[in-house]
């Protein structure tokens, strides 16, 4: 597991809300992967003093999502930002686990194809080449989840399963007529010259990026840490939301995520063509704010794994999730 620790970063001058707290609880906070920009908000928090005003000394780690998951439940680390289909299945097999900020507002799986081909639902696949990363990935399942929805089954499409790395440029070179992976290579195609065209699988799966989960024991123990990491983190999302992507991007690229320097242009089209519009922010966080979780499209989530048996059983959204604004301080 690749570790990496940052300390709360000096105040900046922008505005008072980024003053620094004199006394603030230890925490550790494990984040799925590796750093990379899209993690800006938990980024600008932590550099412009937002967890340590308050009350947060935040350690930052990184590790996948399963041992995210565990450690959070076992109370090794207090805080963890996995994605939510890891979520599930670590509550489907017992963990004590909550969400407790719905920080994805939807998922970021999508089926990618060149515009030319003039695709416009699941039903015109039939008889074309698709391709996944590995057919335990979910967005193995996203496809099965889209045929169905279109009246196909697997046997209506070749499937091919070609690795992470070369999964885009199959589709640049036409080796197959589309790809299930993630809506955020558009932006690289798009650079490209490849004109693309999306269908989301959120709009037949509705499903969550990465969320903030804690253990059942840390809320019960720790709720100041909890709430003090959410309240960061949303004034971290409104600044950056607010006007402040390129400084945000900026920020990530130059203390998390060197190596994607040269990427920024790609990187604001993201920024403000998904996260800003519908991946941080939904009707649902308008009403109720930012990380609001939406119990009925959780439900959905948690029916379809169950149906197609990547989780044993399912549960009650409720038992999961719950809304920022409950978190008691």
């Amino acid at each position: 597991m690749k570790r990496r620790t940052f300390l709360a970063g000096a105040a900046a001058t922008a505005s008072p809300r980024f003053a620094i707290a004199q006394a603030a609880q230890p925490a550790t906070l494990q984040i799925d992967g590796a750093a990379v920009p899209f993690y800006a908000p938990i980024y600008v928090a932590q550099e412009k003093g937002l967890f340590a005003k308050n009350g947060v000394d935040l350690r930052i780690i990184y590790a996948a999502a399963a041992d995210i998951m565990r450690n959070v439940a076992i109370g090794n680390a207090e805080l963890g930002f996995p994605n939510g289909d890891a979520v599930i299945a670590a509550k489907a097999s017992g963990l004590p686990a909550k969400v407790v900020h719905t920080t994805y507002q939807r998922g970021i799986g999508a089926t990618l194809f060149k515009a030319s081909k003039g695709f416009k639902s699941y039903a015109d696949f039939k008889g074309k080449t698709l391709a996944v990363t590995s057919l335990g990935s979910p967005n193995y399942l996203q496809l099965q989840v889209g045929l169905k929805k279109a009246g196909l089954t697997l046997n209506d499409v070749k499937v091919e399963v070609i690795a992470t790395g070369a999964i885009v440029q199959a589709l640049q070179a036409d080796q197959v007529d589309a790809i299930v992976f993630s809506e955020l290579r558009k932006y690289n195609l798009e650079a490209d010259g490849v004109q693309v065209g999306m269908i989301s699988s959120n709009d037949f799966l509705p499903s969550f990026g990465n969320v903030v989960v804690t253990g059942e024991r840390t809320l019960k123990d720790k709720p100041k840490v909890v709430k003090g990491f959410i309240t960061a983190l949303n004034e971290a999302l409104t600044w950056v939301i607010d006007g402040h992507v390129d400084e945000a991007i900026a920020l990530a690229i130059e203390k998390y995520a060197p190596t994607w320097k040269g990427q920024e242009a790609i990187l604001a089209k993201a920024f403000n063509q998904s996260f800003v519009p519908s991946i941080w922010q939904s009707p649902l966080t308008k009403a109720k704010g930012l990380g609001a979780g939406d119990l009925a499209a959780w439900q959905t989530n948690i029916d379809i794994l169950a149906e197609y048996k990547v989780i044993e059983k399912g549960f009650k959204a409720g038992d999961l999730v719950m809304q920022p604004a409950d978190v008691a301080a």
